[in-house]
């Protein structure tokens, strides 16, 4: 899937692999991220499939920068990636989630804290989500006002992470009361 978030990302304008990073880091992080190594490991995988090229440009004292583009076969991919279904749910990892299915042999007082730890965090990204996140939306379009179509679907992403929250708070909350309730 990072070949595509990859070729997504290089539809917008022609980047480097730090460009890449950055992009991702501030907008798809939430929910889909790769570590620098990973980005520049694929970009070299594109680029030998033929979906991307690349040319150095130089920069005054500082190392030459590899900016890669999107070619009409990237395009191509691209596009039929985003037109094939998805025909079944995905299946979500949740260590937290993990840890609470087994945890009863902690006691009541580590699942709490564990809990509480998580409500924080969860709050703590829920406000990203209404504050940070939109910003970095703005400054986005304030650079390239021609992805104003595109910041449309970005708005649904940051709104899924928000509601996302949202559930994940509301859930937090009531297993907290329910283990200060019901054990002993």
């Amino acid at each position: 899937m990072l070949k595509y978030a990859i070729l997504g990302f290089l539809r917008y304008r022609p980047m480097t692999g730090y460009d890449i990073e950055q992009w991702m880091e501030t907008s798809t992080g939430h929910f889909w991220h790769a570590k620098i190594s990973q980005i520049y490991a694929t970009l070299k995988q594109v680029e030998a499939d033929g979906l991307v090229r690349s040319h150095i440009e130089p920069q005054e004292g500082r190392p030459d920068r590899r900016v890669y583009t999107l070619t009409d076969g990237g395009e191509a991919a691209l596009t039929a990636w985003l037109a094939a279904p998805i025909v079944e749910p995905e299946m979500k990892k949740d260590t937290l989630l993990l840890k609470v299915f087994f945890g009863l042999p902690l006691g009541k007082d580590a699942l709490l804290t564990q809990l509480r730890l998580q409500l924080e965090l969860h709050k703590l990204q829920k406000q990203e989500y209404e504050t940070q996140t939109p910003q970095e939306m703005a400054r986005f379009l304030a650079d390239q006002p021609e992805l104003a179509a595109d910041a449309l679907m970005w708005e649904l992403t940051r709104r899924f992470g928000e509601s996302y929250e949202d559930t994940y708070i509301q859930w937090l909350q009531e297993a907290i009361q329910v283990i200060e309730d019901q054990l002993a």
